[in-house]
């Protein structure tokens, strides 16, 4: 008996789960094609967004600068018609400038010294820990019986 030739009572299309089977592997596959599909579109968008607010982040400090300086100059010309000297007032705009610069350098320098207590630099390290932990995890934060996390709070000692 050759292969090609059918049993008697058999028939010779697929049975009828193996037809379901086979619908499903073709819906499967092209929803994981949508998918693929969609999230290509969203990084495409992504990019487009992220590329966007760059621009718009520069523009918005080229705005800033532009306006920092048209008030200062204003202020110069306010200064200099009420002084009645244009050095004086650029010396006086020169002393403010400087005036805010060693404001801003005195706070830089509080920022790094509140960063170089040891109560940051445990926080900082905490923060760096729990979230390579959480980024191996599958889940969220375990939470113990009582609700709260595993995690010690901001204002707990270790």
């Amino acid at each position: 008996m050759a292969m090609d030739e059918e049993l008697p009572g058999v028939s010779g299309s697929p049975p009828g789960w193996w037809a379901e089977l086979s619908g499903l592997g073709r819906a499967f596959k092209q929803l994981l094609g949508a998918q693929w599909a969609l999230l290509l579109a969203e990084i495409g968008l992504a990019r487009s967004a992220v590329w966007w607010l760059l621009m718009a982040g520069l523009a918005a400090m080229v705005a800033g600068v532009g306006l920092g300086l048209t008030v200062l100059a204003l202020v110069g010309v306010a200064l200099a018609t009420w002084w009645g000297s244009w050095l004086l007032a650029l010396l006086a705009l020169a002393l403010l400038q400087l005036l805010f610069l060693l404001a801003a350098i005195v706070l830089f320098r509080r920022c790094l010294y509140w960063l170089s207590l040891p109560r940051s630099r445990e926080h900082g390290v905490r923060l760096l820990r729990d979230s390579l932990h959480a980024g191996r995890a599958a889940g969220p934060v375990a939470a113990a019986e009582d609700g709260h996390t595993t995690r010690p709070a901001d204002g707990e000692s270790s």
